[in-house]
């Protein structure tokens, strides 16, 4: 049988973390628990990019915008924080495309693209397209989903599907 450790080898967090991680996912039917097993990781683990990314996908995939982009918009200031990145996307642009390959720039970009999508879904399209058209200058292999974002949002009402 795996250990909490074994079946989240890959996330930096305390165990106790970990746990309440796994019930989450073990109880993800049950959107009420899985949720109070989420606030708690998050309020134990603090700022964990792991956690937050994890969280904001949650609150993502059970219909709960709101929340997935207060989650996302966390993620991206502490990985700016982190990594010193510029606010203006005049300076920022070129340093997401030379490190785009490096793990927290590809964690910002994701949290970008996101945060993108949850726009669109909350109907805040102008600011949708504008994430979601930087992030398509920025990803040549369609990685981060956001040219087919752009796509979706940028299509005439009389193109076919």
């Amino acid at each position: 049988m795996q250990t909490i450790q074994d079946r989240l080898s890959w996330c930096d967090v305390e165990p106790e973390v970990k746990k309440l991680l796994l019930l989450a996912s073990d109880n993800w039917e049950y959107t009420g628990l899985a949720e109070k097993y989420i606030r708690s990781a998050l309020s134990q683990a603090g700022n964990n990019l792991d956690v937050l990314v994890g969280a904001y996908r949650f609150f993502f995939y059970k219909h709960q915008p709101a929340t997935a982009l207060s989650i996302a918009e966390q993620v991206l200031q502490l990985i700016s924080k982190t990594e010193n990145l510029p606010i203006e996307w005049s300076q920022l642009k070129p340093i997401l495309l030379t490190h785009k390959q490096e793990p927290n720039i590809r964690l910002y970009l994701n949290a970008y693209a996101a945060k993108g999508l949850i726009l669109a879904q909350l109907g805040r399209l102008t600011s949708a397209k504008e994430i979601s058209e930087r992030v398509r200058e920025i990803d040549d292999s369609r990685e981060f989903c956001a040219t087919t974002v752009f796509e979706v949002l940028t299509q005439s009402p009389d193109e076919d599907d």
